[in-house]
Order: structure tokens, then C-alpha cells, then sequence
């Protein structure tokens, strides 16, 4: 993306293949300070993050939310086209694979411009979509290890993540975030989840907010626009994923995440990120370790 001020970095592209239309790519970079950069793309710019994503990383949409509303991006986002966006973050080091498309085909293939409201920009920050993951993760390795046809295998996969990337978000409901939580509640929430290991219970984080369990679902679902438990969900499981990441075991993970046998913790994680605990291990080692091959 074209960066009209912020953090320098060391990028590497491994892969790219230019297709009509757009671009995938797997890079590599690497920042020697935070990250403090404004963008803005001609393209739609969809990526997801190979590596642990920092707790810390956010980003803002100025012209929508202003200058100092910042929200969390997840290891699947989405930079709309034409969109200045101003993100933060701790990270020093991030593979990825991103895929850049024109704006125009969510138009031809769905026959709607979705209007970028609130909602919406704030899903895309961090979208909750095992198939769009699971096919940008899957041109990542055939990037990685080329077969036969490659190049139509990556066109094809493209093309159907950018529209189940459209469906995604034009289902995103459109409702007006009335009876949300404050604030300061989604705050002690996102503290609480961050600061423990262990997982707190719904009856918890109400009683913490001083609400109602019934209150507490339906005013979350209003202003993060999911439910709940998948958010407590998500973060035990990033949780999780920086235990794998020091090389404790996957028994030990799963005793200090709390689950009684390590098949249950397994069945979870997969759930959960859409791989087994074990290979995400290798997936991290394998990206921090080995160049990517080219397509050519």
C-alpha cells in the first residue's frame, strides 16, 4: 500500500503473482521501531497474518471515526479501497499473504457497492470467516510448493475468497448499535481477557460490568457484532497460541488453558483457528525459518 507517513520496513515479497484481478503476494518485513503508519489503497487490500499478531495492533479509520478511535485488527482484515486507515502497533517481525483486488468486482459479482458504514469498517478490521481464511491459507502453501497448475489453482481461490469476502460483508448487520455497552465495559472486558490466562465465565464478566448475564450477551453482540463466548473463545486460544510458540508442549498447553485432555484442548484450537495445535507449531517455525518459493 502506499504510505503517506509512518514506520520504515524491511519487505521482502517471496511470492507474487499479478492476475487481472489484482495481486497476490507472501512477504515478509520487518520494523526496527512500533509501527505508526497511514495508508491508502486504490485496491481492496485483504491479508491475513501468518505469525502471532500483537495484542497491541490497532487501526483507525480518520475519515469515519475520527483521529484517536482506534480498533483491534485480527490476523484476517480487510483494507478497503480508498480508504485512509492509520494503524498501530508493537510488532518487529509479521509474515504474510495478501491479496489486493479491484473494488469494481465486488459490484460486478455481487451487484452492490457496499457502503462502508461503522459496522462494517470495524468488522473488517477483524473478520470472523473460517472459509476466507482457510483459502488465502491455502494459496499461501501453493505459493510455498508450486503443483500443476498453479497459477489457475491461485486465480480460482482468489476469486472465490473476494466473494465470499463480498457476502461477508454485506450480511454484516446494518441495525444501529442501540442498548451496547459502554465504553468503559468493553474495556474491563477486553482487560480481563488479555491479563488472565484463564477464561473467565459470562457470569463473570457480568457480574464485573454489574449487568445482567442476558444484558451482558445481547448488549455485546450489539457493539462487537458477535457473540460473546466466541470472543472469550478467540482470546484463550491466542492464549494458547503464544504457549506453542515458547515450544512447551501441546499436553502442557492444554493444562495451563484449563482443558481436562489434551484431545479436547486439540478439538478446540482446531475449531477454533481451523488447524490442529501441532500444526500451527510447524506453520510458525516453517515461516520464520524458510524462504518462500516464487511462482513464475
Amino acid at each position: 500500500m502506499p504510505m503517506e507517513r509512518g514506520s520504515v520496513a524491511e519487505f521482502n515479497v517471496d511470492a507474487e503473482l499479478p492476475m487481472a484481478m489484482g495481486r497476490v503476494r507472501v512477504v515478509r518485513q520487518s520494523w526496527a521501531a512500533p509501527i505508526d503508519n497511514m495508508a491508502v489503497t486504490p485496491l481492496h487490500h485483504l491479508e491475513l497474518s501468518l505469525l502471532p499478531r500483537s495484542d497491541h495492533a490497532r487501526a483507525c479509520f480518520p475519515a469515519h471515526w475520527g483521529p484517536h478511535r482506534f480498533e483491534p485488527i485480527g490476523e484476517l482484515f480487510l483494507f478497503p479501497a480508498q480508504q485512509l486507515v492509520h494503524a498501530k502497533s508493537d510488532c518487529r517481525h509479521q509474515n504474510s499473504i495478501s491479496f489486493d483486488f479491484d473494488p469494481e468486482l465486488m459490484a460486478k459479482w455481487v451487484d452492490c457497492n457496499p457502503e462502508w458504514t461503522d459496522k462494517r469498517l470495524r468488522a473488517c478490521l477483524d473478520i470472523v470467516s473460517h472459509d476466507i481464511r482457510n483459502l488465502l491459507f491455502r494459496i499461501g502453501e501453493e505459493a510455498r510448493a508450486p503443483g500443476l497448475a498453479a497459477r489457475t489453482m491461485i486465480e480460482l481461490m482468489a476469486m472465490q475468497a473476494a466473494i465470499e469476502l463480498s457476502r461477508h460483508i454485506l450480511n454484516i448487520d446494518e441495525e444501529k448499535a442501540i442498548g451496547g455497552l459502554s465504553p468503559w465495559r468493553l474495556r474491563l472486558i477486553e482487560e480481563r481477557l488479555t491479563s488472565d490466562i484463564t477464561p473467565p465465565t459470562v457470569t463473570e464478566l457480568a457480574a464485573m460490568c454489574n449487568i445482567s448475564v442476558r444484558h451482558l450477551t445481547r448488549a455485546f453482540r450489539v457493539s462487537r457484532g458477535r457473540a460473546i463466548g466466541s470472543y472469550v473463545l478467540e482470546h484463550r486460544m491466542n492464549h494458547a497460541k503464544k504457549l506453542i510458540e515458547t515450544g512447551m508442549n501441546i499436553k502442557s498447553v492444554a493444562q495451563a488453558m484449563d482443558f481436562t485432555a489434551s484431545s479436547n484442548f486439540t478439538a478446540a484450537f482446531r475449531r477454533a483457528t481451523g488447524e490442529t495445535p501441532r500444526d500451527y507449531r510447524q506453520r510458525v517455525s516453517r515461516s520464520m525459518a524458510r524462504p518462500l518459493a516464487h511462482i513464475h
